[in-house]
């Protein structure tokens, strides 16, 4: 059994300034995302200008803030916030979802492939490997808070959160960071390295990521105000994982497809 560092969540305060760890996560994922996409800018052929990169991030910053708030709003606290109105505003407080965040993202695709009259699946084929960076220091981010840990457990690396009594818990953050970030960073950049049909890269993203989340599930504390929606185990990041699982793979099918079908002379 293991303790968790007890970590300051304040990283830095100044006067009545705080600046929060997992405010810097989020700034070294969008600038981890920032490198990166110059970096796949300036490949041959890539047909983007590295000086896109700062302009579509913006947006997609818009998207994950706006998209992660209101997110975790409907789907998890909709009878809290609607008592509570003003609270939705309250981001400092804490309270953001992966998959309203990425909504919100995909609506910010959308614009921005319409504004520069681009395909969208091709934009987010761009886009998508850039991000499991910024998902693994945020789960860092959520490490270093002690929060989102994992149920009871008797294994040996089973730790103990302050925040979560005096039990060993699944690091599950960890487990996350690993899987999110690390694991789905190497899938996606090593496979988007070569040319690609369109919505193939895309459809990798969400069959690996939704897999991802629902086999984190499994050992992840749900939250106390939902507990477990079905059967003593089914969460709401499962039930939100299985449509990204099923419309990745629809994706790669129809990637695929498009690969194999006949070409007419």
């Amino acid at each position: 059994m293991l303790t968790a560092p007890d970590i300051d969540s304040v990283a830095l305060a100044l006067g009545p300034l705080k600046i929060q760890w997992y405010g810097i996560m989020y700034l070294v994922g969008f600038a981890a995302g920032w490198w990166l996409g110059v970096v796949r800018a300036r490949r041959p052929g890539s047909g983007w200008k590295p000086d896109e990169i700062g302009d579509i991030l913006f947006y997609i910053a818009l998207g994950v803030i706006i998209g992660g708030r209101l997110g975790y709003v409907l789907f998890y606290k909709p009878g809290y916030y609607l008592g509570h109105p003003f609270e939705v505003f309250a981001i400092w407080d804490g309270g953001m979802s992966f998959h309203g965040g990425l909504i919100g993202v995909t609506l910010a695709l959308v614009w921005f492939a319409r504004r520069t009259q681009r395909r969208f699946l091709a934009v987010a084929d761009f886009i998508v490997p850039l991000t499991p960076i910024g998902f693994g220091a945020g789960r860092l981010g959520n490490f270093i808070n002690q929060e989102l840990w994992g149920a009871p457990t008797d294994l040996p690396w089973g730790m103990v959160f302050r925040t979560g009594g005096n039990v060993a818990r699944h690091p599950s953050q960890l487990y996350e960071l690993a899987l999110e970030g690390l694991a789905l960073f190497a899938i996606l950049w090593l496979y988007s390295r070569r040319p690609r049909p369109v919505g193939a890269v895309s459809g990798l993203f969400l069959v690996c990521y939704g897999s991802f989340r629902l086999l984190v599930e499994f050992v992840r504390e749900p939250d106390a105000h939902l507990g477990y929606l079905a059967f003593g185990w089914v969460t709401m990041g499962q039930v939100l994982s299985v449509p990204m699982i099923l419309l990745g793979a629809w994706l790669l099918w129809r990637a695929a497809d498009s690969v194999s079908a006949p070409r007419s002379s």
